[in-house]
């Protein structure tokens, strides 16, 4: 029987979802975080979790655990970020030599509940965080908004919709991206050998030794094409900041615009979809031996407001006063 309900785990308030087989825990005290996603029918856990874990744990490091979506995510060289109509400042956060911002705010707050149900078909619930002078960080960006989170979990999976609305006179910079950690292995049972990843890329983002953009897009070496036909194990090697333009890959002979996991012993897949204007994804393992990997998309490069390359290249936009920005994602299991 598909429900919602809150329940304290670990310190945290949070609201589990149970439907089509699935379990998902939605840590809304920590910027709306899925911090659990589970496959009980099939014995698959899709994100970087542990049982005896605290709240204040993931507090400390919410990029990695779970689901975090990232506004704004990663680095802008120096702190700057430039828009159409103003320049921000941001705090340098991320030390020599890099000495950029990285990953903004929005993951570390408390959001709030707006509903949450369930009916024959799925269970879903609603959260939301509003941006403006009573945020610390609005010193450093003034441009007020809301985000409004959507999960929705059923026999299909989980899905994900976010959603920015400008409620300021100002243009909002858009990039989002989600700072996703898949469990490896993520197959109850499996071993992380055996994991191999998919992902559908296009180019290379070369990037300089502050993991910044050189705007340098390069033809794929034999190393990139190993996402590209799915020979990539994503662990047990140290991968850091594998940047690539995103593009189409199959699954069961239909297009699929994600990554896929899967775990050759079993043939057991985790499949993650987003919509189409994630049009890039950063591969990252922290070194490779911490039991997690993250296939991360992102709307836009990385400092792309920065960069001389043109919008359409970086997938840097910007939200008018008034207007809205949506992305989706959806993570399933397929035998």
């Amino acid at each position: 029987m598909n429900s919602t309900q809150f329940i304290n785990w670990n310190g945290t308030t949070c609201v589990r979802l149970s439907a089509g087989g699935y379990e998902a825990l939605v840590a809304y005290e920590i910027g709306s975080n899925v911090i659990r996603l589970r496959d009980n029918k099939n014995g698959m856990e899709f994100f970087r979790y542990k049982d005896g874990n605290t709240a204040d744990v993931i507090k400390q490091s919410a990029e990695v655990w779970g689901l975090p979506t990232l506004y704004l995510p990663n680095r802008f060289a120096d702190g700057v970020l430039k828009t159409s109509d103003a320049v921000y400042q941001l705090p340098v956060n991320e030390k020599a030599p890099y000495n950029n911002h990285i990953h903004g705010f929005i993951h570390k707050r408390v959001h709030e509940v707006v509903e949450h149900s369930s009916d024959e078909n799925c269970a879903w619930v609603k959260t939301r965080y509003i941006y403006d002078e009573k945020d610390e960080f609005f010193e450093y960006l003034p441009v007020k908004f809301i985000a409004e989170y959507t999960f929705t979990l059923s026999q299909y999976g989980l899905e994900k919709t976010v959603k920015f609305t400008n409620l300021s006179d100002k243009m909002l910079p858009m990039s989002l991206a989600s700072h996703t950690t898949i469990n490896s292995p993520f197959a109850d049972g499996g071993k992380e050998g055996d994991i191999r990843l998919t992902v559908p890329i296009g180019k290379k983002c070369e990037l300089n030794d502050r993991c910044l953009p050189t705007e340098n897009l390069k033809a794929l070496t034999m190393y990139d094409l190993e996402y590209k036909t799915g020979n990539k194990c994503p662990v047990l090697q140290d991968i850091s900041n594998d940047m690539y333009t995103a593009e189409f890959a199959d699954l069961d002979h239909e297009k699929f615009y994600g990554v896929i996991a899967e775990d050759t012993a079993s043939g057991k897949k985790l499949c993650y979809q987003v919509s189409e204007n994630y049009k890039f994804w950063i591969i990252w393992n922290d070194r490779g031996f911490n039991g997690y990997f993250c296939p991360e998309p992102m709307t836009a490069m990385i400092d792309a407001p920065n960069l001389s390359l043109p919008a359409d290249v970086t997938g840097y936009c910007e939200v008018k006063p008034g207007d809205s920005y949506e992305a989706q994602e959806r993570f399933f299991t397929k035998l």
